[in-house]
C-alpha cells in the first residue's frame, strides 16, 4: 500500500509551487518568444510599427500577457525569496504584501501596453 504524505498546505507551498510550474511554463513561453522574435523576424526589423500590428491579433497579445504574468511572477517570487532570508520574521508579512503590490502594478502597467498599444494592421 503507497503512503501518502501531506504537506502542509500553506502559502510558502504555494510560493514553492509556484516557482517550480511557473518555471516550466516560461520554457517554452520564452523560447517561442525568442525564436519568433530573434531568429524569424529578426532584431533588425522589431520597430514600434512592428510590435502595433502584432498586438492587433488577440492570439498574440494573449501569448504576451501569458509571458508577462508569468514571467512576472516567477521573477518577483524569487527576489520575495531572497529579501525573506534578510528581514527579520515579524517583516515577513510586509515583504509579501509589498512583492504582491509590486506584481499587481508592473502587470496592470503591462496590461495597459497591450490594450493602448493595439491598432489596425
Amino acid at each position: 500500500m503507497t503512503r501518502v504524505i501531506n504537506l502542509p498546505k500553506n502559502r510558502e507551498m504555494t510560493a514553492w509551487k509556484w516557482m517550480r510550474y511557473s518555471g516550466l511554463l516560461l520554457i517554452p513561453l520564452a523560447w517561442g518568444h525568442v525564436l519568433i522574435q530573434d531568429v524569424l523576424v529578426g532584431v533588425d526589423r522589431i520597430d514600434l510599427d512592428y510590435v502595433a500590428v502584432r498586438w492587433a491579433y488577440l492570439g498574440w497579445r494573449i501569448y504576451d500577457f501569458f509571458l508577462l504574468v508569468i514571467a512576472l511572477a516567477h521573477g518577483i517570487n524569487g527576489l520575495r525569496q531572497v529579501l525573506l532570508d534578510f528581514v527579520s520574521k515579524r517583516n515577513i508579512r510586509l515583504v509579501n504584501q509589498a512583492s504582491f503590490v509590486y506584481w499587481l502594478v508592473m502587470v496592470l502597467i503591462g496590461m495597459a501596453a497591450l490594450v493602448g498599444g493595439v491598432r489596425e494592421p
